[in-house]
């Protein structure tokens, strides 16, 4: 996997360049790319929909899926990634949390790690900011079935739960967001929800090294829109799995139930990996809408990551574990 350290990130213009020139030198290696797909440049979102809101396709093969997995397809836009957003803490409208959002405060910020740990802490966003962070250029596959291209910023999520020293009967990693009523108005505007936010993932998946705590993207530090100060960014699973604006982690024995989960039992599972043979109970699953793009293309099994993952999985069945 092509790692990128913080300092060598450049502006969008010129890293798009930067990635053009490589590929033509052939510098861009076959194992780069999991990171990346492919497609016509992208354009601005704001014309986009989820295919949530559009009609299903159902036609789309597993053979004509895997033809979607090229090298070279482009970043989504910086204008994209920022004004086109799932974070119902502001609003369900993805293109009013940018608006709604500016200016929230993620500074000073705290996460809590805990639970069954042999070292207990406490990182100030001081703290996260001194892991070593990399560039990620990941795929994100929405449940809705829309997806981007991110450069993320960040680092792995194990290199945090090395610090705390997870003892050996933690079997699952829950996360919890920020609670903020007054400055967050989607909580106000959405009282069914089980708020916090809550996530989880197994300890496997949470020590694999695709896991990412993301504290940035494009080179520059996360804005609220996109999780700001730190989220988790898990790229071989839906995008809900990839909680923002965290504030708690706990080490547990038993499976965290997600707001998801709550929300929709029937709809939401714990593992939430990207399967384009299971369809959501309202939409297929098959195909999804690369934002920027007009057409559709085929979904790819775990998003493109089954050789790194596949064997977090040994021994389920896929065809349910949705």
């Amino acid at each position: 996997m092509k790692k990128i350290k913080s300092s060598e990130i450049t502006p969008e213009d010129i890293y798009l360049s930067r990635r053009d020139f490589l590929k033509s030198l052939g510098i861009v290696s076959a194992s780069a790319a999991v990171l990346a797909a492919c497609g016509p440049a992208a354009t601005s979102a704001t014309s986009q929909v989820s295919a949530a809101e559009a009609e299903p396709i159902d036609s789309v093969t597993p053979a004509a899926m895997a033809d979607t997995d090229e090298l070279g397809d482009p970043l989504n836009s910086f204008e994209d990634i920022t004004n086109y957003n799932n974070y119902y803490e502001f609003t369900t409208d993805k293109q009013r949390v940018a608006k709604l959002s500016e200016g929230y405060k993620t500074s000073p910020w705290e996460v809590q790690v805990g639970g069954l740990v042999n070292n207990p802490k406490t990182f100030s966003l001081d703290d996260l900011r001194n892991f070593e962070t990399e560039e990620r250029i990941y795929r994100m596959r929405c449940v809705e079935a829309w997806s981007m291209v991110i450069p993320w910023k960040g680092f792995p999520l194990s290199k945090l739960l090395a610090e705390v020293e997870p003892k050996s009967e933690a079997k699952y990693v829950r996360f919890e967001t920020i609670y903020d009523p007054e400055g967050m108005p989607g909580f106000k505007k959405n009282p069914w929800y089980q708020w916090p936010y809550i996530e989880g993932l197994s300890v496997d998946e949470a020590m694999h090294d695709l896991t990412l705590m993301a504290t940035g993207l494009y080179g520059k530090d996360l804005l609220p829109q996109n999780g700001a100060p730190v989220r988790l960014v898990v790229p071989w699973k839906y995008g809900f799995k990839s909680i923002k604006s965290i504030v708690k982690i706990d080490l547990v024995t038993e499976q965290p139930t997600s707001l998801w989960m709550a929300a929709a039992p029937n709809e939401y599972g714990f593992y939430a990996n990207v399967n384009p043979n299971v369809n959501h109970p309202r939409w297929s699953q098959a195909s999804e809408r690369r934002i920027g793009e007009l057409g559709r293309r085929g979904s790819i099994m775990f998003n493109g990551y089954e050789d790194e993952v596949a064997h977090l999985y040994d021994g389920m069945d896929l065809s349910v574990n949705y």
